[in-house]
């Protein structure tokens, strides 16, 4: 599918960043898991990330489907912790080639990217998502965001207030318009409208970048960068810190507002399902435990 050389070069690099920006993330996490004090909210077993790759099914008239690497950690700090990286290329289907930029008269595509999406035991530390892709029909893109969803959304004022400075900070670098339209778009895009609710403190949200290949790319690094600092200095200003009984039980009831989004509104698993996606790579952002009222 890629004929440039040239191109097909640059690709490559966009993947090898994702696979070096994956293992970053599984370090500085098994850290944090190993330097966890003692505490009796949490479980004795240390996290370790186990990897397990996965192919895609070619299309008709292709020799492959390409692929990816889940990685899944189940620790003390956190409860789940997902990691995966995937490079898969193919043809839409006739619905799904009418929604995607620039695969209207040329179904073919070609995606690669990184997600991630952590659920702390402890209430007292927001859930993360974090993703950055690119997409290459006969148009190319880059997306993706950072977000987090705290237990509590009007106490986490001093949480929310870093993490958007250091967004915005990167954001600034490379274009000061950046940081206002994508927080909007990402406040606008995180929300449950059948509950008249955010999903959580926000963060950012981009799609179809495609300002400059080489900056765009930059850029989708730098916020890499900035999400895996401020969330690791998030995680250890309230490691170890005790909660109740009662937190947890409001924790595992937030859960079930980010349950109800992940499988009603995420472009993600909606693209990863209409392109025949592994299963346990797409549903990696579901919670081990869940509660509804």
């Amino acid at each position: 599918m890629i004929k440039n050389k040239s191109n097909y070069n640059k690709y490559k690099f966009i993947e090898k960043n994702f696979y070096n920006l994956r293992n970053q993330i599984c370090s500085e996490f098994e850290n944090i898991e190993n330097s966890l004090s003692y505490s009796s909210n949490n479980n004795s077993n240390i996290g370790k990330f186990k990897k397990k790759a996965w192919k895609r099914k070619p299309d008709k008239g292709f020799s492959s489907g390409g692929g990816g690497v889940m990685s899944l950690m189940y620790g003390r700090v956190f409860e789940k912790v997902g990691v995966n990286i995937s490079t898969v290329m193919g043809s839409f289907s006739e619905e799904m080639k009418n929604k995607i930029p620039g695969a209207k008269f040329n179904p073919n595509f070609y995606a690669t990217g990184i997600s991630l999406v952590a659920h702390m035991h402890s209430p007292l530390i927001p859930a993360a998502h974090f993703n950055t892709r690119f997409i290459r029909t006969t148009k190319n893109w880059f997306g993706g965001g950072a977000d987090l969803t705290p237990t509590y959304l009007n106490k986490s004022k001093s949480i929310s207030n870093f993490f958007h400075k250091n967004l915005k900070k990167t954001c600034d670098d490379y274009n000061p318009k950046y940081y206002p339209e994508y927080k909007k778009w990402c406040d606008e895009y995180f929300y449950l409208p059948h509950r008249k609710e955010k999903r959580g403190l926000g963060g950012i949200f981009f799609d179809y970048l495609e300002d400059d290949f080489d900056k765009d790319y930059e850029f989708v690094k730098d916020i890499g960068q900035t999400f895996l600092r401020t969330y690791s200095k998030i995680i250890s200003d309230k490691i170890n810190l005790s909660w109740t009984n009662k937190q947890k039980k409001d924790q595992l009831i937030k859960r079930g507002r980010y349950v109800e989004f992940n499988l009603l509104y995420d472009r993600g698993t909606a693209f990863g399902l209409k392109t025949e996606g592994n299963i346990d790579a797409i549903f990696m952002s579901l919670p081990p435990q869940v509660s509804w009222k």
